[in-house]
């Protein structure tokens, strides 16, 4: 008999069973893990049970092998926030994205700090000027996790590691003004948080940092079955523009 006690947040869940479902989590120690919750869709669970939640998880099976049950208690909520379209649709992207793209089992401790990291701002400043470039950053870093990650280090014409302005679409790495200059209109722009590691960003370099890691996202990881999810994407990008009045 396996038992295991773990704090996780809420990623997922997919209906079974009249009352059940399976629930993902992500956390720390085992990465992405999905279990058994009876009574999931009930009165008292629905509320704890949703994406971005941060959970008190108890799980037990009788194998490695067999899908875990779990019980759950609620230790954060962010239920206040699903009122607010915008820091809604951000939390909704940000948990699909985390429990379709990882596996199952294996920890990645740097994307559940980031996780963490980015609902702690979405909740901390619901205005999206301020959480921005937390979420780019965070698909930026699950590239790079699975095995896609860009290389933003220096030029990949001239070596120069200075003045990076743009990325090329096939090879995924920096490309520096100059070399950019003749081919800008086939070649993604790189806007200076990702460059220079800065904080805060405008919106026109949020969106622009938003293009760059769909791109990636989109050609390399989010492909076949995964790319059922690319419409919340969607749906975010277009609050995001609308908060930035672009729309």
């Amino acid at each position: 008999m396996m038992h295991v006690v773990l704090p996780a947040i809420i990623v997922g869940m997919r209906a079974h069973g009249e009352h059940g479902a399976v629930v993902r989590m992500m956390t720390e120690d085992q990465g992405l893990v999905a279990a058994y919750v009876r009574g999931a869709r009930g009165r008292r669970l629905g509320p704890v049970l949703v994406p971005g939640n941060a959970v008190q998880a108890s799980l037990s099976s009788r194998s490695e092998a067999q899908l875990p049950q779990a019980s759950v208690e609620l230790t954060h909520s962010r239920g206040p926030l699903l009122g607010e379209p915008l820091p809604a649709a951000a939390i909704a992207w940000a948990c699909a994205l985390t429990a379709t793209a990882l596996p199952e089992g294996q920890a990645y401790p740097r994307l559940h700090a980031a996780l963490e990291g980015l609902l702690a701002a979405i909740e901390a400043a619901p205005a999206a000027s301020r959480w921005g470039t937390s979420l780019v950053r965070f698909e930026m870093l699950l590239l790079a996790e699975m095995g896609f990650g860009l290389d933003l280090s220096e030029c990949a014409v001239t070596g120069a590691e200075s003045e990076l302005v743009a990325v090329s679409p096939r090879s995924g790495k920096a490309v520096s003004a100059a070399a950019a200059a003749p081919y800008k209109e086939k070649l993604l722009p790189l806007p200076p948080f990702l460059a220079d590691g800065s904080g805060q960003a405008e919106w026109e370099d949020i969106l622009s940092g938003l293009q760059l890691s769909g791109h990636f996202l989109e050609r390399d990881l989010l492909v076949e079955r995964a790319a059922a999810i690319l419409p919340a994407r969607e749906r975010l990008i277009d609050r995001l523009r609308g908060a930035a009045g672009l729309a």
